[in-house]
């Protein structure tokens, strides 16, 4: 990955921020987002995901009415090859020391840019440093993890306190700290990377649609002996869900997209290989079958199974890093994955 093959001159910072049909959120963003980058001496590259709605062209007329555009430049691809692919137009699009992706439907509070960059500076061995998430109350959100593994699907399937607390080293959501803290990965909503990072381990995996690029993104970075940082001290509302349909369907337990379980194929496949993938798809059917078990037994639990998941998570088993399926229907070949050490 050559991102010095971009045109302008370095900046300090590149704000990358994926629209596909929020132009509402994005333009919310925006307005805090402008103010900061404009501080910092950096540049904010909107990516449109080729939105079917008028989005364009309403991101064209805040840039414009807003005298935004010597901050904002507005790209607009002519495809939607989901999350991972849109962050890597806006990265080659511009020449940074650091590289902010940012969700579309977040908020920064006040000084949120100002203290990423000044604590990667304090630390040069961190690769990737994540703030705060919450609610719009300040309420935290979970966005430190430890690695998705075979076994944590035990406990994924199970949603069963004993089995939870038996198995509590793999779990994987952190509890949320006010101190500084290294997790293994953390959430791509928003976090701050060092361009090293990119030189050192490539983009962003384009052969995930949506979902579980983020934690494989980390896990390559850590193989190359960087650190991941988060950085409590700023704070950035994210109004989870917004940019995506994935949480509000787990939440009423609706079948997920069909990318949502080809993205957690790839994963369990690239770092663990084939028996790994199939030991996280038999042991989430083990847990499956304690929670269906415990629920009839008992009237009030419900098995929190998204509808056809105990199906849904072959798919791709025999063909782990075949084409996805594009939300539309289509299926788009992946790129050839670049050599990754399994653990």
């Amino acid at each position: 990955m050559t991102i010095e093959s971009a045109d302008e001159c370095k900046v300090p910072i590149c704000v990358v921020v994926v629209n596909y049909r929020t132009p509402s959120m994005v333009i919310d963003c925006l307005r805090t987002l402008v103010p900061q980058v404009r501080d910092s001496g950096g540049r904010v590259a909107l990516v449109d995901n080729a939105s079917p709605d008028d989005s364009v062209e309403s991101l064209s007329r805040w840039i414009r009415e807003n005298d935004a555009a010597d901050v904002v430049e507005l790209i607009a691809s002519e495809t939607n090859g989901g999350f991972a692919a849109g962050n890597n137009t806006g990265i080659r699009s511009c020449n940074a020391d650091y590289y902010l992706l940012l969700n579309s439907d977040t908020l920064l509070e006040d000084g949120a840019i100002a203290k990423l960059l000044a604590r990667a500076t304090a630390d040069p061995d961190s690769g990737l440093i994540s703030p705060r998430l919450q609610w719009p109350d300040g309420t935290p959100q979970e966005s430190c993890f430890r690695f998705h593994r075979p076994v944590s699907e035990l406990i994924d399937g199970a949603a069963t306190g004993p089995v939870t607390n038996l198995l509590a080293r793999y779990d994987v959501p952190i509890r949320v700290e006010d101190a500084d803290s290294f997790p293994e990965w953390t959430s791509f909503a928003c976090v701050l990377i060092r361009a090293e990072v990119f030189v050192d381990v490539g983009l962003l995996d384009e052969g995930f649609f949506m979902y579980f690029e983020d934690s494989e993104f980390c896990a390559r970075a850590r193989d190359a002996g960087w650190r991941v940082l988060h950085h409590p001290e700023a704070r950035v509302v994210h109004l989870r869900g917004g940019s995506s349909p994935v949480k509000s369907q787990t939440r009423a337990k609706k079948r997920l997209p069909r990318y949502f379980y080809e993205s957690r194929t790839r994963y369990f496949y690239e770092r663990y290989g084939r028996g790994g993938l199939l030991a996280a798809n038999l042991f989430w059917t083990l847990g499956w079958s304690v929670s269906s078990i415990r629920a009839a037994l008992q009237s009030r639990y419900q098995s929190p199974a998204c509808e056809a998941q105990w199906r849904d998570i072959w798919i791709h088993f025999w063909d782990p890093l075949g084409p996805y399926t594009h939300p539309s229907g289509q299926a788009i070949p992946r790129r050839t994955p670049r050599a990754r050490q399994r653990r």
